[in-house]
């Protein structure tokens, strides 16, 4: 590793949802900021699944054969420099039961900016310019792609939306073309990286489509980059009922078992009880606490870093300063670990 007094570290987000943003989110303050010691962020870029069907982006994928913008807006938000007026404009969603009701003004945004320039990575590029955004993000594919899960009730279940809908677990997921094409400055951001983080995020609907996208767990496996899996906070209704911070790894690992992760990021502060009440009547439940197993299972693989890493507010949400913190410390100890290993070696 080369020292990051030297140079800032180059930084690669993986996932979808509101768990990318709120990564991005954090990881944004370390962006080019020199005074915060010997670690700052020179580059900072996401990854970003494109499978979604729903709301704003379903209507403007089907109507206009593009793909679904709103993940990418949301983390366009997030790297904003500018968090007030043109933020909120790019959030703002537009009221009534007419052809705009529902559509948000960032995802008319950047169709009209795709129609323009005939390119939506050179939109999201001009997207993020309007909003200083700190960092680069790219689609995981520009194939128009489809998640296609076989449930463990036998159904077959096609659409982001109606898998989440389905409120079954799922036994198989796929792409649908399979054999849909990686970026290539999304593949070479990978390969020149010195953190990866996968997740938070909904498992089979945020993570895992980035995954199974041709060559890119293949790459993240080859990258000589520190690699940091982020666990959930809460189980999702339907899709990950029962399932344990361990079990999220091993189907991560089942789907990409190239990748070997150096971490494991886990939250070890009990949500409320107001809070815990009031997702268990939606069917979800926290991550991680009982989980004693994980150490045994994945100790081995990855270290496991347990920290408090909840934000305060009513929903049970990952806390964007919490989590970049935590992100810069594993770094660092696989620097300090790296530093030994050479230190013995040279002996």
């Amino acid at each position: 590793m080369q020292s990051s007094l030297e140079r800032g570290l180059k930084l690669v987000a993986i996932g979808g949802g509101t768990g990318l943003s709120t990564v991005l989110s954090g990881l944004k303050e370390l962006a080019g900021d020199h005074d915060r010691g010997d670690l700052w962020l020179d580059s900072l870029s996401a990854i970003v699944t494109v499978s979604d069907d729903g709301g704003s982006s379903g209507r403007l994928r089907d109507e206009l054969q593009m793909l679904p913008p709103g993940d990418i807006r949301n983390c366009m938000v997030a790297l904003s420099e500018d968090s007030t007026l043109l933020s909120r404009l790019f959030q703002y969603r537009f009221r009534g039961e007419g052809g705009l009701g529902g559509h948000s003004f960032g995802n008319l945004f950047l169709a009209a900016l795709t129609e323009v320039t005939g390119d939506f990575v050179e939109a999201v590029r001009l997207s993020s310019e309007v909003l200083a955004s700190k960092g680069r993000i790219y689609p995981a594919t520009l194939n128009d792609v489809r998640l296609v899960a076989e449930l463990e009730d036998g159904r077959v279940v096609r659409g982001e939306t109606n898998i989440t809908a389905a409120r079954s677990a799922v036994r198989r997921l796929r792409l649908e073309p399979e054999q849909c094409l990686p970026l290539p400055e999304a593949l070479a951001a990978v390969r020149v990286a010195d953190i990866i983080t996968v997740g938070p995020g909904s498992l089979y609907t945020s993570i895992l489509p980035n995954l199974l996208v041709a060559r890119v767990a293949e790459s993240i496996g080859a990258s000589p980059a520190v690699k940091i899996f982020i666990c959930n906070l809460m189980t999702q209704p339907g899709e990950t009922d029962g399932y344990t911070a361990r079990r999220h790894i091993e189907v991560v690992k089942a789907y990409a078992p190239e990748i070997e992760f150096d971490f494991v990021v886990v939250n070890d502060r009990r949500v409320s009880p107001l809070q815990a009440e009031a997702y268990a009547a939606e069917g979800a439940h926290q991550i991680g606490l009982t989980d004693h197993m994980l150490e045994e299972e994945f100790g081995r693989e990855a270290e496991i870093v347990r920290a408090d890493l909840l934000d305060e507010g009513e929903k049970v949400r990952h806390s964007p300063d919490k989590l970049a913190r935590v992100i810069l410390a594993c770094y660092e100890k696989a620097r300090a670990r790296a530093a030994r290993t050479t230190t013995t070696a040279a002996r």
